[in-house]
């Protein structure tokens, strides 16, 4: 990756969006914020995309949730869907990245740490964004492609 090049990972939930940022060399990421989900999901992409410019960011990584079997399943198009909503209000390119198990290693490290359930809840989603965009990242660096599913 070139310099200067942020990233901005999206961990997209029903009700939260978890967000992490990328170092300028794209080596990097780091928990960022959560955004809340709101009744539009126009609104919330709009939302997304203007942090993804005030941060700096040249791309942007959508995680999706597979199936343990590699599948797609409703959270896969939910993701999709609202993926399709940010590229409509959105300059910069988009990518899909496999991120099972963020969540749950974010929540297990988080548990592991001592830190209070209501602290998690708060957290965890920034920081399954995190888990997702570093792994893009380090995929990005070592030249690993991850085959995703057709979406169609």
């Amino acid at each position: 990756m070139k310099q200067d090049a942020r990233t901005l990972g999206v961990d997209y939930g029903e009700k939260r969006i978890g967000l992490a940022l990328s170092d300028p060399s794209g080596t990097v990421a780091t928990p960022w914020q959560v955004v809340p989900v709101e009744a539009s999901t126009a609104r919330t992409a709009q939302r997304i995309a203007e942090l993804a410019h005030e941060a700096g960011a040249q791309r942007i990584v959508l995680g999706l949730p597979l199936r343990m079997d590699g599948s797609a399943g409703p959270a896969v198009e939910a993701v999709r869907r609202f993926g399709a909503q940010l590229e409509k209000v959105c300059t910069l390119p988009t990518h899909y990245f496999d991120e099972r198990f963020s969540t749950r290693t974010a929540e297990q490290a988080l548990i592991a740490g001592g830190t209070r359930r209501s602290r998690r809840k708060q957290v965890v989603d920034k920081l399954a964004a995190q888990i997702l965009l570093q792994h893009y990242l380090d995929s990005q660096a070592g030249g690993l492609s991850i085959p995703l599913p057709d979406p169609s």
